[in-house]
């Protein structure tokens, strides 16, 4: 049996795979591959105005790369209405590689010194594949969001991949696109040179509605 390693799962990631576990506890990993696929437009970003008190208060120090593996447990870890999760220990390991070549990041909420909330994803190109985010504060992930989505722009992207939608994506103008039209842009979104930016950003970077990218989506 072929070994999962981190050269096939970027290979995956540029065909529009991704894999998933079962359960945490399942060491078996499964290609993902929607017929519908979600993503966030960055041109399209939506901040609710109770959001915007909130970023505006400053509520959580936003930190970038500092607790990569401590976010993944954070979007692991069970919690009412969500006993199971797909993260298992193989994604662990292989997106922890990742983010030690640079590649994976983790966008983390922080109030004083406790991790309260973040987000982690795969940046290739001008893409950027969003994994998994988790709260343990009112607020803590979406603020972690808004910090994302400005970092990307700030950075060039074209692209936010969620993957699928939720209720909670659909607040921020999140929507779903049919396979094909999703390869497409991948394909210019990969072709394109981005930097994702572990700095200080303007949140309000977030909020900049009108910028031309390639993620418009006829709706």
């Amino acid at each position: 049996m072929r070994v999962l390693n981190t050269d096939i799962l970027l290979r995956a990631y540029t065909m529009g795979l991704f894999p998933m576990a079962r359960t945490r506890d399942d060491a078996k990993l499964y290609w993902i591959d929607p017929e519908d696929r979600g993503i966030l437009p960055l041109d399209r970003f939506h901040m609710p105005r109770s959001l915007k008190k909130v970023m505006k208060q400053g509520r959580f120090q936003i930190k970038v790369d500092t607790a990569f593996r401590a976010v993944m447990a954070g979007c692991a870890e069970a919690k009412k209405g969500r006993e199971e999760t797909w993260i298992n220990a193989p994604i662990v390991e292989l997106f922890s590689e990742l983010h030690d070549n640079g590649l994976a990041h983790s966008v983390e909420s922080w109030d004083g010194e406790r991790l309260v909330g973040g987000l982690y994803g795969l940046a290739l190109g001008g893409a950027f594949f969003g994994e998994s985010m988790f709260s343990r504060a009112t607020d803590a992930s979406k603020v972690a969001l808004v910090d994302l989505v400005a970092r990307l722009r700030q950075g060039g992207f074209r692209l936010l991949d969620t993957q699928f939608i939720t209720d909670h994506l659909l607040r921020f103008g999140a929507v779903e696109i049919p396979r094909t039209q999703y390869q497409v842009l991948l394909s210019e979104a990969l072709s394109h040179q981005a930097h994702f930016p572990t700095g200080p950003v303007d949140w309000r970077l977030a909020d900049s509605p009108g910028m031309p990218l390639a993620s418009v989506i006829a709706v």
